[in-house]
């Protein structure tokens, strides 16, 4: 069985693909303990550490795991446009570079490193890419899409997928993989009535929000159901269809769902489990700890279960593949 060690673990979302690939998680390590607590639910097996990379030694820990993946999802909200023009924090992108140690000590035939695709313009990143490949890997610099996996969220990321047998990889090779077919936004809603909507036009609501949904109004017609979205960039309006998959999920409250009772529209926010839903976490991923707010963040700093599945299927058809050749 292929096994990974997991830094910048997150609350699981990418291990969860990981696993339903058939790899097996032996170490994962986050700093925030809401996202340590809820690996450690999700994959008891696993030994999970709440700590800062740049704390731990990772030649101590070398001495007991020995993995074929080092999988890392370095902090991405300084490279991240969602920021906006916020000033973005060296320490924070650094954490990229925190993960050359990791490799010396571990020396894992794979690595990944996911992250938003505008980690290219960072100043270090051929300086990454040129120390990964100091090592013997041979880097695929691959940028997916979520949506291309079946998961109901455009979502696009960065993907280096690394190996010291020389593979190469492409988007294609991972989408061919996939049976999944397309899905929209409406696929994530619950419809049970479960959570409750307040009529939009309340005293108190934001101005912003009722022009973003009379913008969508005006386009669909009254009587048709849509998402508003709030901040990031609002080349839509500030809304979108239900026909397409979800805008971007990020560590925001981002996403309101307008549906109608006669010819009155209501709103509501969606709920974690909607957005896990969108993240492609199957029913089996629990996020049991932690806020509402908590369980948002852990969704918009996750990565898309199928899309990691996938990368592990190659992995693991690659290694199978070497195996039957060499007897």
């Amino acid at each position: 069985m292929v096994t990974f060690v997991d830094l910048f673990c997150g609350g699981g979302l990418g291990a969860r693909g990981a696993v339903n690939a058939g790899a097996k998680p032996i170490l994962s390590v986050d700093s925030w303990d809401i996202a340590t607590a809820t690996y450690a639910r999700n994959f008891p097996t696993a030994e999970v550490l709440c700590s800062p990379i740049e704390n731990m030694d990772p030649w101590s820990l070398a001495e007991d795991y020995s993995p074929d993946v080092l999988l890392t999802s370095p902090e991405c909200t300084s490279h991240s446009i969602a920021r906006g023009a916020k000033p973005s924090c060296e320490k924070s992108k650094e954490t990229a570079i925190g993960i050359i140690p990791w490799i010396e000590a571990m020396e894992p035939r794979w690595l990944i490193v996911e992250n938003v695709n505008r980690m290219k313009k960072w100043n270090r990143h051929n300086e990454l890419i040129s120390t990964i490949e100091s090592y013997d890997y041979t880097v695929n610099d691959l940028l997916l899409n979520a949506a291309d996996f079946g998961v109901p969220q455009s979502r696009k990321r960065m993907f280096l997928v690394c190996d010291r047998g020389g593979s190469i990889i492409s988007r294609n090779d991972l989408i061919s993989l996939h049976k999944r077919g397309a899905k929209s936004a409406r696929s994530i809603i619950n419809w049970s009535g479960k959570y409750k909507s307040k009529p939009l036009y309340i005293e108190n609501r934001a101005l912003a929000t009722i022009h973003r949904a009379e913008r969508a109004i005006e386009v669909l017609g009254r009587r048709k159901d849509f998402i508003i979205v709030y901040y990031g960039s609002d080349y839509a309006g500030g809304w979108q269809s239900l026909d397409a998959p979800l805008r971007t999920i990020t560590t925001l409250d981002r996403f309101g769902l307008i549906t109608w009772k006669g010819n009155t529209p209501y709103l509501r926010m969606l709920q974690p489990p909607e957005l896990l839903k969108a993240m492609g976490a199957g029913f089996r991923h629990q996020l049991p700890y932690g806020s509402r707010r908590d369980k948002i963040k852990l969704c918009g700093n996750g990565v898309c279960s199928p899309v990691m599945e996938m990368i592990f299927k190659k992995i693991i058809q690659i290694e199978r593949e070497e195996l039957r050749l060499a007897s």
